[in-house]
Order: C-alpha cells, then structure tokens, then sequence
C-alpha cells in the first residue's frame, strides 16, 4: 500500500489542498490519502485558531466525495502539541507494510532538519515536495542536511493561489468564498459562523 499524509491546520481547507493531494495521488500512484489536521500545532501560531472540532469537520465534509481520501483525526485526539514524527510513527505501526508520502511545500522540507526526531522524521517517510513562490524543487539541494538521509521526490503540481488565509479575510469582510472551498464548507463556516 502506497499512502499519502498531508497534514496541515486546514483552517479552513480548501481547494489548494485538494487538487495537492488528488495531483500527488496520480503522479505517485497512491492507493489513499490522509489529511491529518493539526491538534495542537508544535510550532505556536501567531493567531487563534478554529477549533479542532469545526476544522475536523471542514475536512471531513471536504474529503468525502473523493474514495482515496480519508480525514484523519490522530492529532486531535492525540494530548499534546502535534509532532510529525509522532504521527509518522504511528502510521507505521498501524500500517506496518505501507510505504508512507509525506506531502508538502518544498520550503517545509527545507527546514525538516528544525523538527523534532528529523533523522527519524526521514527514515519513516518520503517527502513529496511541492514548489512554492521563491523555493523552487531544486532549491532543496542546498538547504537540505545530507546526513539527514531524506527522501524527496518533485511534485511538480501547477501552483493553486488559494490560501486559508485569504478565505478568512474573505469571510470576515462579508465576500464570497464559494469555488475556493467546497461547497459544504463554505455552508459548515455560515452556520457555524466561523471567522466573523
């Protein structure tokens, strides 16, 4: 089994995130992939966040319709801040014969040497690697530590420009967010009234 893990705060998701994940599933020919929102984020945000709950929800409601993907709640229910290898670990044990993709930005990958166990983080898993504005795949050849034996493949999706971010300051300004995020999430944040 060949499974995808892209994890992620997912506040809220939308589809950026899809299309990454449905491209990487293609392009790396994996049976399924998981999106792992966040419990407790290792690294403080500089804002509050939706609650776990609501942005578990949100990527439930987002993910259904696609067979391959499956919203995972490990890091929800998990105590404690959320650490990559943590998760990676735990995917191992329950998936002893998987061979686990970890999807991501090319600029999460340049920095894996900062995160917790990262020697372990590498062995666990292979990083696909998407480019992003100003850290392009071939970038990683400098930043990367080679004596962190890391796995990294290119995935070369074309470059989606929705952010949560912008769905946020979308909502809060009273504008429309519908085909930037499913259509589900956008009725889950107006009966929910989130990011008012």
């Amino acid at each position: 089994m060949r499974l995808g893990i892209l994890g992620g705060t997912f506040d809220p998701i939308h589809y950026a995130h899809l299309f990454l994940a449905e491209d990487a599933r293609v392009r790396y020919d994996l049976d399924e992939v998981l999106f792992i929102p966040n419990g407790q984020p290792a690294h403080k945000l500089p804002r509050a966040v939706a609650d776990a709950e609501h942005r578990c929800r949100m990527v439930e409601l987002a993910t259904e319709p696609n067979m391959a993907f499956r919203a995972s709640r490990i890091e929800v229910e998990r105590e404690g801040p959320s650490y990559s290898v943590d998760t990676l670990r735990a995917f191992r044990r329950d998936y002893p014969s998987a061979e686990l993709f970890f999807i991501t930005g090319v600029d999460a990958v340049a920095e894996i040497g900062t995160w917790r166990e990262a020697k372990e983080v590498a062995r666990l898993t292979t990083f696909l690697a998407a480019p992003r504005e100003g850290a392009p795949f071939e970038s990683l050849a400098d930043a990367l530590d080679p004596d962190l034996g890391a796995r990294v493949l290119p995935l070369s999706t074309p470059r989606v420009d929705i952010s949560s971010t912008l769905l946020r300051e979308r909502v809060r300004s009273g504008l429309p967010i519908r085909y930037l995020t499913p259509d589900p999430v956008v009725a889950y944040i107006e009966a929910h009234g989130l990011y008012r």
